[in-house]
């Protein structure tokens, strides 16, 4: 092996061309790739979105249905406090009348009450009798 044989040369680069029509050809640096065999589909997709849109649909039907049973009931439970408040009135003005001293005096002469002509109270505290009782008469 001589010393000449050792020492590759470059080969000379061809002079670039002042027109672009004549530049040489070379290899393209972009290669074409093939697809896969196999692509892929859109169907799981779109059936998980209209799932997720019927699940919203259905949730919001669900909701707007319950929010409107709940105004019924308390249309209902409005109309039923009415009704219960005129009949507390009605009620209350009942015993007003009722408790009057003329509608107890008659109420007592109906169970067969007379009044007593001599009243008299009892002391509690020590057990006497104050005033001068008197049986009622049939009469009184």
């Amino acid at each position: 092996m001589s010393a000449q044989s050792a020492v590759r040369v470059a080969p000379a680069r061809a002079p670039r061309p002042s027109s672009p029509q004549a530049a040489p050809q070379t290899t393209p640096r972009l290669l074409l790739v093939r697809a896969p065999a196999q692509t892929r589909t859109r169907v799981p997709f779109v059936l998980v979105c209209m799932a997720i849109l019927g699940g919203a649909l259905l949730t919001a039907l669900l909701l707007n249905t319950t929010m409107a049973s709940g105004a019924y009931e308390k249309h209902d439970l409005d109309r039923e406090l009415a009704r219960l408040s005129v009949q507390e009135q009605d009620l209350a003005a009942e015993l007003d009348r009722r408790s009057s001293p003329s509608e107890l005096a008659a109420a007592a002469r109906a169970l067969g009450m007379v009044r007593a002509t001599s009243p008299a109270w009892l002391q509690l505290s020590d057990g006497s009798v104050l005033g001068a009782p008197a049986p009622a008469g049939a009469a009184g």
